[in-house]
């Protein structure tokens, strides 16, 4: 028999189910889910208090998460979400999203912006790109070694990636570029106050516009000159492009810098994956298995809905927590172990369903040009601090690290 609370928004958790969603880091290892997560994933769907005292619903088991997120039932619209979490400045009720923020709309709206954009983002359109992504890397790599032999690799390497790849998908002028950037970087920069990423927001959004305008005045060999010839105004490209912007950069740079932390914390894997380079693609799936760096994806119930025996009723949120879901033994056999030669398959780190990551291939083609292309470049490669003193960005929405130090051996042959 399904599960049935006495009421909406009673709590009817048995002493042993979490009030919150666990969230604390700072014991254990900096690459797995909070320990009171992981402890949760032998029951796939339990009840949890949200940070406004809903009460609604945690999802940690991968055969729950995936019927869930495919099921046209849940709403992703932010008007209908509660904040699983405490969070600074948080309104009572969210607003609805902004134009061109496919992420917080459901069909049809969503539709109608997801079929224009799906098929700029092939498997094979985005590893057309690879050798754009081979000479940027190169680019940030060339400036890492030339002001070496030390850096903080996340502002040296792994944010200018993806941002650059940005640059290049939206045509912005190499002329703006560093300006481009300059406003991404503290846009991003958790140690900047909230004043100055307001003023670096408004700033992207207000160039973003104007480049809708460049570019149907002067259409250029890009993905936002394509748009252009779509059936879209000017306000809805420009929320587009800012959509691509948040959802594209921050994931990819953490994704790199934490992948690479990961990496050089388990050095076996590291030297299989120098002496099988074959391995990179399943390389490339394990860390975003084992890493899940966006987390969590909160929906809402449209309507009663019965998973894994339970019923979820209309109007409760559901938090499916991607650390945990990818950490399921059930699907995923010794699943803390970072394992670069398994079939990662089916990992749920890019979502699933009518809201999977559309740049999903643009991130693996980043990862996959990128990380080993910085371990040939720096073989002697290591941390400049000891591991428990790398800045975790345990507050943030999507995980990483803050900054990570590095070193090499200049006069090294390996360097």
């Amino acid at each position: 028999m399904p599960h049935e609370p006495t009421a909406p928004g009673t709590f009817d958790a048995t002493p042993d189910e979490p009030p919150t969603l666990p969230t604390d880091r700072r014991t254990g290892c900096p690459f797995d889910p909070p320990a009171g997560l992981t402890a949760l994933t032998g029951e796939p769907l339990r009840r949890m208090r949200y940070a406004d005292g809903h009460l609604g619903w945690l999802v940690t088991g991968h055969a729950a998460a995936r019927a869930l997120l495919a099921d046209p039932r849940i709403s992703s619209r932010y008007e209908l979400l509660h904040p699983p979490v405490p969070m600074a400045g948080m309104p009572e009720v969210m607003p609805p999203a902004q134009v061109g923020d496919i992420i917080g709309l459901d069909a049809p709206e969503h539709t109608r912006y997801r079929r224009l954009l799906t098929g700029k983002f092939t498997v094979r359109r985005m590893r057309q790109l690879t050798e754009r992504v081979e000479r940027l890397t190169a680019e940030c790599l060339d400036a890492m070694e030339a002001a070496g032999p030390t850096a903080d690799l996340v502002t040296a390497f792994a944010q200018p990636v993806p941002a650059l790849m940005i640059c290049e998908l939206l045509g912005v002028p190499y002329a703006d570029r560093e300006r481009f950037q300059d406003e991404v970087a503290t846009l991003f920069d958790q140690s900047a106050d909230e004043e100055a990423k307001g003023y670096a927001y408004t700033a992207l959004l207000q160039y973003l516009g104007e480049l809708v305008v460049a570019k149907r005045a002067a259409p250029t060999d890009d993905l936002l000159s394509d748009l252009t010839t779509a059936d879209l105004t000017d306000e809805e490209l420009a929320g587009l492009c800012g959509l691509l912007l948040a959802a594209g950069l921050d994931t990819t740079a953490n994704m790199l810098a934490l992948g690479t932390f990961a990496l050089l914390s388990n050095p076996a894997q590291l030297d299989t994956l120098r002496a099988e380079p074959a391995l990179v693609d399943q390389a490339v799936e394990e860390l975003l298995r084992y890493l899940s760096v966006a987390d969590p994806l909160p929906r809402s119930a449209l309507e009663d809905i019965e998973v894994e025996g339970r019923l979820i009723r209309a109007g409760e949120s559901v938090t499916i927590s991607v650390q945990a879901v990818n950490r399921d033994p059930h699907k995923f056999p010794d699943p803390d172990r970072l394992d670069i030669r398994r079939r990662a398959t089916g990992h749920l780190a890019f979502g699933h369903g009518i809201h999977q990551c559309l740049g999903q291939q643009l991130a693996r083609v980043e990862m996959a040009v990128a990380l080993p292309a910085l371990f040939a470049r720096f073989h002697a490669l290591r941390l400049a601090v000891p591991p428990e003193e790398v800045p975790l960005r345990d507050r943030a929405n999507i995980y990483g690290v803050v900054s990570l130090p590095v070193t090499w051996d200049e006069d090294s042959p390996d360097a």
